[in-house]
């Protein structure tokens, strides 16, 4: 889907239009590279042990440069425009997982705001530039209200995406049917005649969950605990490998073809008034129809019988092993990575440093959680064990549960009993 309105440049230095025309391929890589900001997001955060906030701030920085680079060019070009695209997947996603798993803020809180701020760029947008064509971004000004957009969708996509499925309990296999669907239903609004800017952020923001669902279903185990996701058991190396390939391969053949490319707005189109109010009107009915039956869709799945997402409670084990036991058969080195980060929690806490000890038990919570793949496998009924405890530590500090943090002297017995149990 495309635009047809008129631009006008106010103000700012005139360039060469910023952004690819929007054809078939703007819609397939745009995909991919949603999927592959979340796998390779997931694979950063969790595999590696970099930490949800660690990571974070790593794609803020690569985004910041990657964005430079993107401003200070003249025109559009395949390579770093997509590749802002993908650093701005990842980052807009993380913000909202900030939000959500770091702050517990509620997705439906999330999704409001965004859905607010996303209004509030599109009025100053409006409001200052009379035109929120992405055929006329062709100054500095209208290129960083494109950005901003991005930036505040992938986020709204996020929020909405991951809200649909705490709702609902459905496979990401099955959720790709909902976005799909829906940028079926848009697409077949704006052929009838709906205002093509309004069909294409709609479609935009939708992007974002189908393209996550689809790396989480190629990503997830084929066999996992009640809630959490299934899928093909490739991976998020794997998943963010191939799809990282196929960007590169459609980004070269975008370049040597160059299908997508168009000049200024102005020099390309004979300004026209193409828009009929009257299906525009009817099409605008039909999106609220839409929004309407999506959410009879969810409020339905929601009351039907379905495991939702992995309960972060108590997990008390019900094995009870001698000190050091537990890690016997686990690697000297992983085992003193883990007790040091325990032990400098555990000074904290009783230094006064509230910051410090949060920050400790986030960084074990992470290194934990990468060194599963490795450990479990070695003694299931020790790592079983030790996480049960590790789970009592976090939820003294408030971490991965809804509890607010709790009285100082609860942290430091948790995080003794964790060093006792580990040796």
């Amino acid at each position: 889907m495309t635009t047809t309105s008129e631009a006008r440049t106010r103000s700012g230095r005139l360039l060469l239009n910023k952004v690819p025309e929007v054809t078939v391929w703007f819609w397939v890589i745009k995909i991919l590279c949603t999927t592959v900001g979340e796998s390779f997001a997931d694979w950063i955060n969790m595999k590696l042990g970099v930490g949800l906030v660690n990571t974070a701030w790593i794609f803020t920085a690569v985004f910041v440069v990657v964005l430079a680079v993107q401003l200070r060019l003249k025109r559009y070009v395949p390579f770093p425009y997509w590749l802002t695209v993908v650093v701005v997947s990842v980052t807009g996603t993380l913000y909202t997982d900030i939000l959500t798993d770091q702050v517990g803020v509620p997705l439906w809180i999330s999704s409001a705001v965004f859905s607010v701020l996303l209004a509030g760029v599109f009025g100053v947008w409006w409001a200052r530039e009379r035109t929120l064509s992405i055929h006329s971004v062709t100054t500095l000004s209208r290129e960083s209200f494109y950005w901003l957009t991005v930036l505040v969708t992938f986020a709204l996509g996020t929020a909405t995406g991951d809200w649909t499925l705490e709702l609902t309990g459905w496979s990401p296999g099955v959720s790709v049917l909902l976005p799909l669907g829906l940028i079926a239903a848009i697409t077949l609004l704006w052929r009838f005649g709906a205002n093509p800017m309004l069909s294409f952020w709609l479609a935009y923001i939708l992007t974002r969950p189908l393209g996550a669902n689809i790396g989480d279903w190629l990503a997830s185990p084929k066999v996992a605990q009640p809630g959490e996701p299934t899928g093909l058991a490739l991976g998020t190396f794997t998943t963010s490998l191939i799809f990282l390939g196929l960007i590169l391969a459609t980004v070269i053949y975008l370049t040597v073809t160059r299908p997508d490319v168009t000049e200024t707005y102005e020099a390309t189109h004979t300004p026209q008034i193409s828009a009929n109010p009257h299906r525009e009107r009817t099409a605008l009915a039909g999106f609220a129809l839409i929004a309407v039956a999506t959410g009879s869709l969810l409020v339905w799945a929601h009351s039907q019988p379905h495991v939702g997402p992995a309960p972060e409670t108590d997990a008390t084990s019900t094995v009870h092993l001698a000190p050091g036991q537990a890690v016997k058969k686990f690697p000297p080195a992983k085992v003193s990575a883990l007790k040091a980060l325990a032990s400098t929690s555990l000074k904290d806490a009783r230094a006064g440093n509230e910051t410090g000890a949060h920050a400790a038990a986030q960084s074990l919570r992470d290194l934990w959680d990468a060194d599963q793949a490795s450990l479990q496998p070695l003694d299931n009924t020790g790592w079983t064990f030790l996480d049960a405890q590790m789970d009592q530590v976090l939820k003294t500090f408030g971490i991965d549960h809804p509890n607010a943090p709790m009285p100082s002297a609860q942290q430091q017995a948790e995080l003794n009993t964790l060093l006792t149990d580990m040796g």
